[in-house]
């Protein structure tokens, strides 16, 4: 890796080191260092793409890190990583993709990411999405999350685009079991034309299961941005849904909430909230020596973060 893979990389996942105990650095669609443990284990799928990750049961304070980076332009680059957690595992899981692009052809990178958690297990994902480069060519992502939960256990994700994505579909499906808790915070910026759309779907399938997804999101511009939610309670389970959006200039924004209670003990909750930023927000912080664009970037900042 050069000097300007490397400053990417820190953008998508800060927190790799050389001394980091389990990773695996994808290239431009090959991966190009790897390392495993005697409690992790990372092997490359033999039929396609991608990656079996096998974390073994009990292991405590696991943490592995997953970055892609894109490079090359009008590159499609599509990736298939399985994650199993074993039971009464703990692991915090690192992931994200950065894309720079100083040409003309579009760049896309597609992941697809499945965790199966066992039993009594826990996981915390937290992925980054980037797009730079001075280049006319689209800068893609897709990220396809499925997420599989057994009895007790436990998922928190945090998922941020950070800037530059011209396009993406953000997908995260869920099947929940017994007792499980699922927490989804994601934070979106749009800016000039670009568009984000994403889709949750889940199904609470368990006595006592729940889930709470958190979206944030800033459209700039003329970007446009979708938000749809479809959440199914087939038990005795709880959900709570937000959405809360801020507009500025020609920026557009739609959220679809659909929840659907088949149980008379679902209790199922979805909130959505889209508007400008308040003018009494930005003359507090003007009376504080801030210009009006230097107050809205400083709300947008804490929005997001």
């Amino acid at each position: 890796m050069n000097k300007e893979d490397i400053e990417l990389l820190k953008e998508v996942t800060e927190t790799l080191t050389d001394q980091s105990e389990v990773y695996n650095i994808r290239k431009n669609g090959e991966s190009i260092k790897r390392k495993s443990s005697d409690y992790i284990n990372i092997v490359p799928k033999e039929d396609k793409s991608g990656l079996d990750i096998y974390v073994k049961e009990n292991t405590l304070f696991g943490i592995v890190h997953i970055p892609v980076i894109i490079t090359e332009s009008g590159l499609t680059d599509v990736v298939y990583n399985d994650f199993h957690i074993g039971k009464n595992a703990n692991v915090i899981i690192f992931a994200g993709c950065g894309i720079h692009n100083e040409e003309e052809k579009t760049s896309v990178h597609d992941g697809i990411h499945r965790f199966y958690l066992d039993e009594n297990s826990k996981v915390k994902y937290v992925e980054k999405h980037l797009g730079c480069g001075k280049g006319s060519g689209k800068r893609v992502l897709n990220p396809t999350t499925e997420i599989y939960m057994k009895k007790a256990s436990s998922m928190t994700m945090d998922s941020t685009q950070i800037k530059g994505v011209d396009d993406t579909i953000r997908i995260t499906k869920g099947v929940l079991e017994e007792s499980t808790t699922l927490e989804i915070s994601e934070k979106i910026l749009t800016t000039e034309n670009q568009t984000a759309k994403t889709i949750f779907d889940v199904e609470l399938n368990g006595e006592n299961s729940s889930v709470h997804v958190t979206s944030r999101s800033v459209a700039e511009g003329s970007s446009y941005q979708e938000f749809a939610s479809n959440i199914t309670g087939n038990n005795k389970c709880y959900a709570h849904i937000e959405c809360d959006a801020i507009i500025k200039e020609e920026g557009k924004v739609k959220a679809i909430p659909e929840i659907y209670a088949k149980n008379v003990d679902a209790n199922l909750i979805h909130e959505a909230a889209i508007g400008k930023i308040a003018g009494d927000q930005l003359k507090k912080l003007m009376t504080l020596g801030l210009n009006e664009k230097e107050a809205e970037e400083v709300i947008i900042k804490g929005f997001l973060k």
